[in-house]
């Protein structure tokens, strides 16, 4: 009995080892995009960025889109699907974007840790997940550790008006955590890698506006390091990322997915201290360890 016990322990674990590698590659990339946006910030819009990201994706996506093709939609299923692009790509980053230019990055920081947070509490409600001690341990020590980790980042400048930039904030959040939920809901039915290219297409025809300002840019502007940069967040983040993530998400709960957003920031600080030589502090390094830690026991099996 107890070897039998041990032998489904290890096919339990050899199971889920490819979706941690996935949410792990996914928080890679997106910790890699602080970088990259930075750097893009420097010569372009905002929104040059966000639909070059997209147009990317769809480029990379577009040879693939017969067998990206819904199989098993039901009636009904655009009451679903229409929010679940909506709300990501669309009114997330929207809001996120500008929510910056009220708020300071730390206070938008530590509000983007209440996501995992969100979508624990969303997958206990709406998809009767039971969520065991040391999960919700793990997704505590993750939070705390973010909170540290960006409080850790320094004194800003005054925030022109941080209660409407916080709420933008956190109302993102809402979104990004209402999208992941619904993800998870068609992930029984539908290929992850379809819903993520239902969200590109989405993005690519949302932020559209953003080509008008594109042509209107110098060419100059458009050095040969920007179009890699571009390239890199279009391919590995916007479409990697997110379809990583996705799959990912069909494959374990909701919850025990979610803890792996707050390596996000962890990555981004990483990735700054490597690429941009950006300082990486005692206490960084420290609150890097406790969400690592944190992820880690939000994985333990009960």
């Amino acid at each position: 009995m107890e070897e039998s016990n041990t032998l489904s322990k290890s096919i339990i674990d050899k199971e889920t080892l490819l979706p941690v590698m996935a949410l792990l590659a996914a928080a890679i990339f997106w910790g890699s995009s602080f970088a990259g946006t930075r750097y893009a910030l420097r010569s372009l819009d905002p929104q040059i960025i966000i639909w070059v990201r997209m147009v990317t994706a769809l480029i990379v996506i577009l040879p693939f889109s017969a067998k990206l093709k819904p199989q098993d939609y039901r009636k009904g299923d655009w009451k679903m699907l229409v929010p679940m692009v909506l709300f990501q790509p669309c009114l997330y980053f929207l809001l996120e974007s500008n929510a910056l230019r009220f708020t300071t990055s730390t206070q938008a920081g530590v509000i983007s840790a209440a996501a995992p947070i969100l979508i624990t509490l969303g997958a206990w409600l709406f998809l009767s997940e039971s969520i065991s001690k040391t999960t919700v341990i793990g997704l505590g020590l993750s939070v705390g550790g973010v909170v540290l980790l960006t409080i850790s980042q320094g004194s800003e400048s005054t925030a022109e008006n941080p209660l409407l930039g916080n709420s933008m904030e956190f109302i993102a959040m809402i979104f990004a955590a209402a999208n992941m939920l619904i993800i998870k809901k068609l992930s029984s039915r539908y290929n992850p890698w379809t819903l993520t290219a239902m969200q590109i297409m989405a993005g690519f025809v949302f932020f559209s506006p953003g080509l008008i300002k594109a042509i209107n840019l110098e060419s100059s502007v458009w050095t040969g390091e920007l179009i890699l940069i571009l390239v890199y967040m279009g391919v590995f983040v916007s479409l990697g990322a997110f379809g990583l993530y996705n799959w990912a998400m069909s494959h374990l709960p909701a919850s025990k997915a979610s803890t792996f957003i707050n390596l996000t920031p962890v990555m981004a600080i990483i990735t700054g201290w490597i690429v941009l030589g950006e300082g990486l502090n005692t206490r960084q390094s420290l609150a890097a360890v406790v969400v690592i830690i944190g992820v880690l026991l939000s994985q333990k099996k009960k």
